[in-house]
Parts: structure tokens; sequence; C-alpha cells
């Protein structure tokens, strides 16, 4: 299976392309397909990165 997130570094901003409400959320940890991420409507949540990809936030 192909780690779609495997970009991914603790301090990048992200969006789930999902879930637009969310906001806009930094990664706080990757450990495998364990993504942690504390989005700014949501909070912190665990994803698995073999089911989502995340999109980076340049801005």
């Amino acid at each position: 299976m192909q780690d779609l997130n495997s970009f991914l570094e603790p301090g990048m901003l992200v969006r789930h392309p999902a879930q637009p409400d969310w906001g806009v959320g930094q990664v706080q940890s990757v450990i495998g397909a364990r993504i942690t991420v504390n989005f700014e409507n949501t909070g912190k949540l665990v994803l698995d990165g073999n089911v989502i990809a995340l999109v980076p936030v340049y801005d």
C-alpha cells in the first residue's frame, strides 16, 4: 500500500479534504500511518494515513 502522507512532518499545516469545516490543522506527530493533527475547529485527532491523504497548506 502506498503511503499517501509520507511527506508530512510535525509542524506542517494541512487540511482534511473531506472535512473542510475542521479548518487548518497542524501536524503534531507521524508514526507509521498514524498521523496526529490539531485542527483549529475540531481539536486534536489521530488519523489513519492509509485511508486519507491530507492536503498541505502553504499560505
